[in-house]
């Protein structure tokens, strides 16, 4: 089957937008070519599209590193160029899908989940700095997600790697979706420091819609503040 082929299979699967249905089909298609054809749908505009496709895509590489581990570090490597400016792209649904990935595969997490957290550091004077300040507010929204997710699934990483640093500032951020995605992570990850914030957003309203477990939901800065500080007391 040609790559021309399998990629409108994948696309008429995911017109559908049923994500058991899609996970189960893309099972069929070798690995390297559904994540080929998965490539194309983690950017597009379409919210319930791409973000099935996102899912599909961590389980996909996932899978795809059981087979072939350099392969799958060639996907990531691919991720990491497109957010890079000399790629002359954007990245769009790159940040969200390597965050996906390491979910679900530790060995890629270990290798990669510090490459995701620079991309929350400045670069600074120094020759040795690890910083790739995302700016574009767009990016932060993907960005602060994939850090969201990897807060369910890989803590403890996450907080080795000293993240619990990089995300209060985030609270700050003008973009309602970026404070609402870190005051998120500030709860998942129990980081107390941010607390005194945490409770002056429990009064921001602007609404943000937020994909967790398969589902897109409609929810305030403020509720997901309020759950942060739940979770914390818990």
């Amino acid at each position: 089957m040609g790559s021309r082929v399998i990629k409108n299979k994948v696309l008429d699967l995911f017109r559908d937008q049923d994500l058991d249905q899609c996970i189960q089909a893309l099972r069929t298609i070798p690995a390297k070519d559904a994540v080929n054809a998965l490539f194309p749908l983690i950017c597009r505009e379409d919210p319930g599209l791409r973000w099935h496709a996102v899912t599909c895509m961590g389980r996909t590489v996932a899978r795809l590193a059981e087979e072939e581990m350099e392969e799958a570090r060639i996907i990531m490597r691919r991720f990491l160029w497109s957010l890079n400016d000399e790629s002359g792209g954007i990245g769009w649904g790159a940040p969200e899908s390597m965050a996906e990935v390491m979910c679900c595969h530790a060995g890629l997490a270990e290798e990669y989940i510090h490459m995701l957290i620079s991309y929350m550091r400045e670069d600074g004077e120094e020759i040795c700095q690890d910083g790739n300040y995302i700016e574009h507010p767009l990016l932060q929204r993907g960005l602060l997600w994939g850090v969201a997710r990897l807060s369910q699934c890989r803590p403890e990483l996450l907080l080795r790697k000293g993240a619990a640093a990089d995300i209060p500032p985030y609270l700050h951020s003008e973009d309602g979706e970026v404070r609402g995605l870190a005051a998120l992570t500030c709860g998942r990850l129990g980081i107390r420091e941010a607390e005194p914030e945490l409770r002056r957003l429990t009064k921001d309203t602007t609404p943000l819609r937020c994909y967790d477990n398969g589902a897109l939901t409609t929810v305030s800065v403020g509720y997901l503040a309020t759950q942060a500080l739940e979770a914390m007391d818990r």
